[in-house]
């Protein structure tokens, strides 16, 4: 490759700002350039939806680094800035001001957009849409109390906002034109937990019912339900970032695809966090994208070590989590490859094991963090091992998980 020009990654988000730092951790003395649209320091996105929500102070980002610490790790931070072009055979990343950053090798870590509204009316700007820190300011200047909200999408994203609303005082409807709630995320039992949450709470959920229009004040659903609201919020999905891939001439599929290493078609470059696409080595190969705050940490590490030469697979297993009403929701694996699912009794919560042709492939339960979060991390480990365990053994809290791992040999 000749003189190391650096390594440049575009998207100062989870993915980009971890992947800057773990080049430095993992010994990289050439120049790094990090890249964000935003003109903010690389944040955390997660507390958007809740504490920024709901704390009593105007709320600030939390950041990932500081500027002190961008100094201290050497890392050129060009915030507020857009890249235009990447110019593969010249290994140049065109930005919107008309400079030229030199690179030896380029991360993508541009991440997703929400995906917008297409019913009549949905371009009103009373519809607002989250994702940035800006967004989150300008959701809680509306949500006051007594203020009628309509959310729109019954996700992780609608159902977070709708419950920090409730906690400011609004009225809140969740409308979801799926049969019920966390379709694609969770089981229906878990799913039916959550459900039942946020109805204890005060929370109006609608389900299996779409949009008919957006008027003034008025979201009408296909029945012609109408239902008066202050603010609309709508929260159906993310689109992954992948023009500026599809423009360098890179292959798209459900994201920017990308090899085991996290690897694009093109050698010099790859791809982290939610704008990839990549296959999961643990199932079978199935190419996975991933909308996930560690799932960025884990490939901004991962993808730093590949671009230094490191030859292994990403194989970390995926892991979820959302707290609503004062519970977590959390899985571990891939639920829906299960053909078969065991519960156990966490005391509190139920633990959901899903299992395919008899090895555990995901786990999910909803309820006191204390209850949840360490078993379904030893469910994780479970699932990394590729582990067929006992349905007997799993459906009997007398023992232990942890003795169920101390039997499952290392995958190899």
């Amino acid at each position: 490759m000749g003189t190391d020009a650096g390594i440049v990654i575009i998207g100062a988000g989870e993915a980009g700002a971890r992947a800057a730092a773990a080049l430095r951790e993992n010994n990289y003395a050439g120049p790094v350039t990090l890249i964000g649209e935003e003109r903010h320091l690389p944040y955390e996105r997660p507390p958007l939806s809740k504490a920024a929500m709901t704390g009593a102070d105007e709320p600030t980002a939390a950041t990932i680094m500081s500027e002190e610490q961008l100094a201290a790790h050497g890392i050129r931070h060009l915030s507020g800035v857009m890249v235009t072009e990447i110019d593969r055979a010249g290994h140049l990343a065109l930005l919107d001001d008309g400079s030229r950053i030199p690179y030896s090798r380029l991360l993508l870590a541009t991440g997703a957009r929400p995906r917008r509204l297409t019913t009549p009316g949905a371009d009103a700007a009373s519809v607002l849409y989250l994702r940035t820190f800006s967004d989150a300011l300008a959701m809680r200047a509306y949500l006051k109390p007594g203020i009628r909200l309509v959310v729109i999408g019954g996700g992780f994203i609608g159902l977070e906002i709708a419950a920090s609303a409730l906690d400011r005082g609004c009225s809140v409807t969740v409308v979801e034109m799926a049969p019920r709630i966390l379709g694609r995320a969770v089981p229906a039992e878990v799913a039916a937990l959550v459900a039942e949450a946020h109805k204890a709470a005060g929370v109006r959920l609608i389900t299996g019912i779409g949009l008919k229009g957006i008027e003034a004040g008025c979201v009408v659903l296909a029945d012609a339900t109408r239902l008066d609201c202050d603010a609309i919020i709508a929260g159906v999905g993310a689109i992954p970032e992948t023009g500026l891939a599809g423009r360098a001439g890179l292959t798209i599929e459900n994201g920017i695809r990308v090899d085991g290493r996290l690897q694009t078609d093109d050698p010099d470059i790859f791809a982290a966090g939610d704008c990839c696409a990549f296959p999961h080595p643990v199932f079978d190969g199935r190419r996975l994208r991933l909308e996930a705050w560690r799932n960025a940490q884990d490939q901004g590490n991962h993808a730093a070590r590949a671009m230094l030469g490191e030859t292994a697979e990403f194989d970390a297993i995926p892991w979820f989590w959302s707290d609503q009403h004062g519970q977590t929701l959390q899985i571990a694996g891939l639920p829906d490859e299960g053909d078969a699912t065991v519960t156990r009794d966490l005391g509190g919560a139920t633990l959901h094991f899903h299992l395919k042709a008899g090895r555990l492939v995901g786990a999910s339960a909803f309820g006191p963090i204390g209850n949840v979060a360490r078993e379904i991390r030893l469910a994780e480990m479970l699932i990394a091992r590729r582990a067929q365990p006992s349905p007997d053994a799993l459906a009997d809290p007398s023992v232990k998980l942890k003795s169920v791992l101390a039997v499952v040999p290392l995958a190899a």
